[in-house]
């Protein structure tokens, strides 16, 4: 079952995505993003460390890490 949060704005269900992405320098870079349909990539649950939040002028949701305690 794919990662989902409905916004409170919209109402729409959005889904957690992951792709890596190539660095110039060999490395990888994880991406997280949303998505309104479940595509290559898609999340069963949230990273570790990271939380939900929703931007409040478009309702779009938008990962953060969580502060350190």
């Amino acid at each position: 079952m794919a990662y989902s949060v409905v916004s409170k704005k919209s109402g729409k269900t959005y889904f957690l995505h992951l792709r890596a992405q190539k660095r110039a320098d060999g490395g990888t870079t994880n991406l997280y993003f949303f998505a309104g349909e479940e595509k290559e990539g898609v999340l069963d649950k949230l990273p570790d460390g990271y939380k939900v939040i929703e931007n409040e002028r478009t309702g779009l949701p938008m990962l953060k890490r969580k502060d350190p305690k």
